[in-house]
């Protein structure tokens, strides 16, 4: 899949749900619940192929990847030990530009990764511009001191609780700092995903 450049709005409608977080997308759904282009309102019947297709590409635009890129976190994921699909999730959660999002210091992925390259965020107090670093548990996770004062992160904190905080991470607010405990549990994990499907399509 070559990098789109196109309204994330299309991207959204295709899968019927609102992969990229961002409010004004759960209000375009309400209005056109059905996908994009002149048949967009006909209900086909997927194969199987075609819906574990469908599973890879929503996860791979969710988390803004690539598809080479994508299959190297998923051969990772099948070396390790455990579940493949749920080794999968948690390397993506693990990432870098995923956490500064979760953490709410951006607003969404693409901007969290976009503070990662411009070496605004710093990994137990080194800076770090790779966005797909992946985080170990006890990882410290701040924002560089000189990029405080920038109005994108206050904003994006604004609508951050720290004491809902998912269970894998811990946030300090006041300092723009945050701690990757663990790697999640499958269950904590807050994407409509099936995984199982992705294994499927990469096994065959």
């Amino acid at each position: 899949m070559a990098k789109y450049n196109g309204p994330k709005g299309k991207i959204v409608r295709k899968f019927g749900e609102n992969i990229f977080g961002n409010p004004k997308f759960d209000r375009l759904l309400s209005k056109k619940p059905y996908p994009p282009g002149q048949h967009g309102m006909k209900r086909r019947k997927l194969s199987d192929y075609a819906l574990q297709l469908k599973e890879k590409q929503k996860v791979k635009y969710m988390y803004g990847m690539l598809e080479r890129q994508f299959r190297r976190f998923f051969l990772k994921a099948e070396r390790m030990k455990g579940v493949t699909g749920e080794n999968l999730l948690q390397l993506l959660e693990s990432r870098l530009d995923n956490t500064v999002y979760r953490l709410g210091f951006a607003q969404s992925r693409a901007q969290a990764r976009q503070m990662v390259l411009h070496r605004h965020i710093m990994v137990n107090g080194h800076i770090v511009n790779i966005p797909s670093f992946i985080l170990k548990p006890g990882d410290v996770i701040q924002v560089r001191e000189k990029s405080k004062r920038l109005s994108m992160f206050h904003e994006a904190l604004k609508r951050v609780d720290a004491d809902r905080m998912l269970p894998w991470l811990e946030l300090d607010k006041a300092n723009l700092k945050g701690k990757f405990i663990d790697r999640p549990k499958r269950e904590d994990i807050p994407v409509n995903v099936q995984e199982s499907m992705i294994v499927e399509l990469y096994s065959k």
